[in-house]
């Protein structure tokens, strides 16, 4: 059964956050799958992980390239998992997949200052937990670490 994690992205954006997590990944030597839902944010996050550090890069491809399967960090639009990743990335209110269970861990990461993916987030919420699955809140305190919050 997957762990799921709920990160309530209020004190850093996004492209702060997910390369961290994505690096993390990396170092237990899972595979990722990043899911956007717009064209424009999927080119963003391309750009992004190829510059967000000065001494590294995350290795990754978007599922527009002809090697997708290859990449151990791969963003995509679209559902399923062509680089069979151990986790799954949602961004921008991408709907959590039928096949949560086939994931070591899901990761949904929402804004927390956008009332519309505050709402998107409570209804993965309740659906993760109608779902059976179990599920953990993550907000970042006030020095920026992340503490478990439910």
């Amino acid at each position: 059964m997957a762990e799921i994690l709920f990160y309530h992205l209020q004190r850093q954006p996004l492209e702060a956050v997910l390369p961290i997590l994505l690096v993390k990944t990396l170092e237990r030597g899972w595979r990722a799958v990043v899911q956007a839902v717009t064209e424009e944010r999927m080119a963003a996050l391309d750009d992004h992980l190829w510059t967000f550090s000065e001494e590294s890069f995350l290795p990754h491809g978007t599922d527009r390239e002809s090697h997708a399967g290859d990449q151990p960090v791969l963003i995509t639009l679209a559902g399923g998992n062509p680089n069979n990743a151990n986790v799954r990335f949602l961004v921008e209110g991408a709907d959590l997949p039928a096949d949560i269970a086939t994931y070591e861990r899901m990761v949904v990461l929402f804004d927390g200052n956008d009332e519309e993916a505050l709402q998107t987030a409570r209804g993965q919420w309740k659906a993760v937990k109608e779902g059976g699955h179990e599920a953990t809140y993550w907000q970042q305190d006030e020095r920026g670490r992340w503490q478990r919050k439910a």
